[in-house]
């Protein structure tokens, strides 16, 4: 399990179908549960895959959704897809756009995939011109009035899930957004009398704070979407905000967008050497 600086070392997750319980110190099985902390059950996990993927094309050539690109032979939305399931999660509800064909396609393979490893997967086609807000409306029936998290087909990171639900709960909000540096698009250099004091290859910018994409939303939110042309990130998050009711969940450690043929060569090398958002 990668480890989140913010809340120390996270070895490993059990779900016993009713709860997570997050190990906090590298023990042998006679120690196992020595300071544990549990997590409610499990949210159900909505991924929008709706978008177009424009700045991929070159890739892509239209062919095929961005979410179903590979790195290192898996799609994202699986990579994404198992970072939520190292972690507990056992219920995703996958909201795409174009590209309806391939991801029937991808839905019959998978389906039955994750089934077997007792995880269930619903795919469903939310409109090609839909936007985000509206896609979690056309999907809202399906949550069952279930609070849940959200995230996108294109994120990666080796976020803490506990430490987000811990910091929802603590807040009382009813949306808790993760916001993590942004990966930097140049090397970092440092100067000090004409010499270089530290040369750095390109990281994160340790600076700044962006929203990374990995949402736990309260059921209610749902109310306050009025159709297909809601942007949740432009829409919903801006008025929360000014009414002091949206959370924000620093993450400290990787975090990694695909947006482009550069960030899918990036991630492609970073699967290789071993990638971070693996746990």
């Amino acid at each position: 399990m990668a480890k989140d600086p913010a809340v120390g070392p996270v070895t490993r997750y059990l779900a016993d179908g009713s709860s997570i319980i997050a190990i906090e110190s590298d023990t042998e099985a006679g120690e196992l549960f020595q300071n544990v902390r549990v997590l409610p059950k499990p949210f159900p996990v909505v991924i929008l895959a709706g978008g177009k993927g424009t700045r991929l094309q070159e890739e892509t050539r239209g062919l095929i959704p961005k979410p179903l690109v590979t790195v290192g032979g898996i799609a994202l939305l699986d990579h994404i897809i198992q970072i939520y399931m190292a972690q507990g999660m056992k219920e995703f509800f996958v909201a795409y756009g174009i590209h309806k064909n391939e991801f029937r396609e991808w839905y019959g393979v998978k389906r039955m995939e994750y089934l077997e490893k007792g995880i269930k997967v619903w795919a469903y086609p939310t409109g090609d011109e839909t936007k985000t807000g509206g896609r979690l409306l056309r999907i809202a029936e399906k949550l069952d009035g279930r609070d849940f998290m959200m995230t996108y087909g294109d994120g990666f990171a080796d976020i803490n899930l506990l430490a987000l639900v811990d910091h929802f709960e603590r807040m009382d909000a009813p949306v808790a957004l993760t916001a993590a540096h942004p990966p930097a698009r140049f090397g970092n250099l440092n100067i000090l009398g004409g010499m270089a004091e530290e040369f750095g290859e390109k990281s994160q910018v340790a600076v700044d704070w962006i929203n990374a994409g990995f949402y736990i939303i309260k059921n209610e939110i749902l109310k306050l979407i009025p159709g297909d042309a809601c942007r949740f990130e432009y829409d919903i998050l801006p008025a929360l905000a000014l009414q002091g009711r949206l959370a924000v969940y620093q993450h400290p450690g990787f975090f990694q967008m695909c947006d482009t043929p550069r960030d899918l060569s990036f991630l492609e090398d970073l699967w290789n050497k071993g990638a971070p958002w693996v746990n």
